[in-house]
This record gives C-alpha cells, structure tokens and sequence, in this order.
C-alpha cells in the first residue's frame, strides 16, 4: 500500500485514512473525484422492493395457508365425496312399478282383456349391502389420511419456506451492512486519492471489494423476492408482499431423537395410516365378494281387473273381477359362484399387506437420509456459532487494531471483512438447512405443498355391486 512514499509519508497516510475510516471526517477534494459506483445505483433501485413494515409470525403464514392453500380444500372435498358414496353404497336398488295388460282381444277388448299395476322389487341377501358400505368406509378412511397428509405437507411448506425466508432477510442485512461499509471505504479512499493521501491500486482494490459487495447485497434481495413469491404461492395468497419476520435462526434449534421420531413416523405417518387402511379395504372386498354367492330375492306383487267372464255359457254371468299376482324367484349360482372375483380380492389383499410393508421400508430409508442431513447441518451451524464465526471476528479485529497501530495495510482489513461476512452468511445457510431438515423429520417428510392430494378411486373393484342396482 502507497508504493514509493517514505515511512513519514505512510505513517501520515495511515493516520488520515484510520481517522476518516473511523471517525467520518470529511476530505477536501483538490483532484478530479472518481465516478460513483455503477452497482450502487442498482441497489437503491431494488430498496423500492424492500419488506414492508408488517411483522409475520409463523403462526401467522400457517393459518393463512390452512384457510386459502386449494389442495386441503381439495382433500376436504374428496372425503366429502367419499362420504356420498358410502351412503349410495348401503341403499337398496330402486323399485319397479309398473303397468301389465293381458289378452288384448282388439275385436272384442271389452270381453276378455286382463289389466295389472305390479311392483316388482330386488332384495339382495347375504349382508351385500352392508359389505359394500363397509368398503366404501374404509376408502373414505383412507381418503381422511389423504387430507391429514396433505394438510401436514402444506405445513411443513410453510414452515420450511418460513425459515428460508428469514435466513434470507438475516442475509440482505449482512449483505446490507457490508456493502454499507464498503461504499464508505470507496467514498473515503476517493477522498484521500484526490488529496494525494491514496494511490490509484489502493482505491481499485477497494472498488473491487465495493462491487463485489454491491453484486452480494443485489443477489441477496433476488433471492428474498424469490422466497416470497413461493411462500405467497404455497399460502395461497399471491398477492401476499414481502414483510418482516419474526423470529431469529439461532434461537431455539431443535434436538431430535433419532429412535424416538423414527418410532413416531412408523406409528402415526398418514402414509402409514393410509397403507393400513388399504389392508382393512381389501378384506372388506373379499367379505363382499363371498357375498356375490349368496343369490338376490327377486320379489313382484300386482292388483289389476280380469274383465273375463267367469261362465260364457251362462247369460249375464258375472265378470272374474279383481285378481293378484305374486312372483318370488332367486337366482341360482350354478355356474358362477363368483371364483374370479373371490381370486382377485385375495390377490388385491397381499397386494395392501405388502404396501404397507413397503411404505414402512420406504419411511426408513427416507428417514435415514434426512435425519444425517439434519445431523450434518447442525454440526456445521454448531461449528461456525463457536469456532469459525468467533475465529473470523477476532481476525477481522486483529487486522483492524494493527491497521489503527500502522501494522498492517487496509487491504487487509478488507479481506478479513470480506470473509467475516462471508462466515456469517455460510452461518446462516447452516442454520435454515437445520430448520428445515428439522421440519421434515417432525412432519414424517411430507413435502409438496402444492401437489395435488392423491385420488382415491371413486368406484368400488366389486363390479357386481353396480349390478344389485340396476
């Protein structure tokens, strides 16, 4: 730093630039002053996108996302419409009434014609309708863990997107602060260059610090901008702005258990939950399908007026009158007993058992990978809050008091700063990573805030069951 000048002359250098680094006192300029960073205007243009005043609780951004996010009312819906259809699946086939007319002499319809009103009705037996409630039931269960994964998927959205989000804002303030700091060694540095108590190198150096920073700081607010508008997505509120935060990253990091969260997800996972009630849903179709045997009561009933005549031979002989009919007939299982449908309901069971078998061995693999990232992020954070951001601070210190003492040169100071903030921002990287491995592993890694709740099949595998309706 200042090449060619004698130690008397450095040593007034140092005092000068120390003084107005420190003190912010104002140089005379007696040269032509340097042109103003380009990359500074752009950062004041990005402040008209600056966070408004309001302060959002987590708390906050999850009930927004409970009452607007789509997919849950989606899966609302969806156990709505399973609801419906386990009430049609218990109704009894509609009745037939009817009209039927016999012996339609045209040349003498008045003498012999018979005229019937009937109702004919299907009852099925065998607890058919009661079994074919209960698989309905068991799908509409299955459709309740639907919504629960769901809504715990949106939580999990929001929170993960939550702390990504303040990571970013405690980033633009880093960001914020030392681009402050570097526009004012610019300003100060192009000060002393125009008294002649700076060389030309010094202040390119500084101005390469300075643009460095400015493109930090611009990167910075991009990314917050980006945060917001899938935080606002994930909400269900895209015209939600940009706000403060409440909270802070480095109070309150979770210590999880690793036996005790994996015992938790493999008992109370909705996945899991979901799986199992798909076993329940496919004894239920076996029980409906060895009812298929069990044949329907097939019943018809009618009154009508037989105008016939009880004796032709006799004059005046009175008319048959009023009559009945009644019909009872059964159908039955000769040659189909259902065999086929009974098979493929055992088949579809050991497919539901060995589901549930792999929803469990697809948690743990999951799980394992997750909670080591979880472990890795809280050792780094823990390494940076008390070795590395400690040690960088002392360094930048150290360079600092030397520089005030005339031991060591600016530029050195500015590349401890440079990696001091550089630390802090490494530290807060760390700590959203942890936040948000923590939230997975608490939520039974769910994600997919926006993916659409998985369809339940709104038709039951029994095809004979639309056929008791018909």
């Amino acid at each position: 730093m200042f090449i060619g000048s004698s130690r008397r002359e450095r040593a007034g250098r140092f005092r000068l630039l120390s003084a107005v680094l420190l003190c912010g006192v104002s140089v005379t300029s007696a040269q032509t002053p340097l042109p103003p960073l380009v990359i500074a205007s752009n950062a004041q243009q990005n402040q008209a996108t600056q966070p408004s005043s309001t302060i959002l609780r987590l708390e906050d951004l999850e009930q927004m996302a409970i009452s607007t996010n789509p997919t849950l009312a989606q899966a609302e819906a969806a156990i709505r419409a399973a609801e419906g259809r386990r009430v049609q699946a218990g109704l009894l086939p509609n009745p037939v009434v009817g009209y039927a007319g016999e012996e339609l002499a045209f040349r003498a319809i008045g003498e012999k014609s018979e005229h019937l009103a009937f109702i004919e009705q299907t009852i099925p037996l065998g607890g058919k309708l009661r079994k074919s409630r209960a698989i309905v039931t068991q799908e509409k269960l299955q459709t309740e863990q639907v919504a629960a994964a769901q809504r715990q998927r949106i939580l999990n959205g929001v929170r993960m997107l939550f702390y990504r989000a303040l990571g970013a804002q405690q980033l633009v303030e880093v960001r914020t602060e030392l681009a402050k700091l570097s526009r004012d060694a610019v300003k100060v540095t192009g000060e002393l260059f125009n008294v002649g108590q700076a060389d030309r190198p010094d202040v390119a150096q500084i101005r390469i610090e300075a643009e460095r920073a400015e493109l930090d700081l611009i990167m910075a607010e991009n990314e917050r901008e980006q945060v917001w508008v899938e935080l606002a997505s994930v909400v269900g509120n895209p015209a939600l702005k940009p706000a403060r935060l409440a909270g802070a990253l480095e109070q309150g990091l979770p210590v999880l258990d690793q036996q005790a969260l994996l015992t938790q997800m493999l008992t109370s996972s909705p996945e899991i939950k979901q799986a199992q009630t798909g076993v329940e849903r496919a004894r239920a179709v076996i029980a409906r399908a060895k009812a298929e045997v069990m044949p329907d009561l097939f019943l018809r009933g009618g009154y009508g007026y037989n105008r016939e005549l009880l004796e032709k031979e006799i004059p005046n002989a009175g008319r048959t009158g009023p009559e009945a009919q009644v019909e009872i007939g059964v159908r039955i299982p000769l040659f189909n007993r259902n065999q086929g449908g009974i098979a493929a309901a055992t088949a579809e069971l050991e497919i539901a058992t060995r589901e549930v078998q792999r929803v469990e061995l697809l948690l743990r693999a999951r799980f394992a990978s997750a909670y080591r990232s979880y472990l890795n992020a809280r050792r780094v954070a823990s390494q940076y809050e008390k070795q590395i951001v400690p040690n960088a601070q002392s360094a930048y210190d150290m360079y600092l008091k030397n520089f005030r003492g005339m031991a060591a040169a600016y530029p050195q100071v500015l590349i401890a700063q440079r990696t001091l903030f550089q630390v802090r921002a490494d530290y807060i990287a760390a700590l959203v990573n942890t936040w948000q491995n923590a939230v997975l592993l608490q939520g039974y890694l769910l994600n997919g805030a926006l993916d659409a709740p998985a369809a339940m099949s709104s038709e039951s595998d029994n095809s004979s069951n639309a056929d008791d309706r018909e």
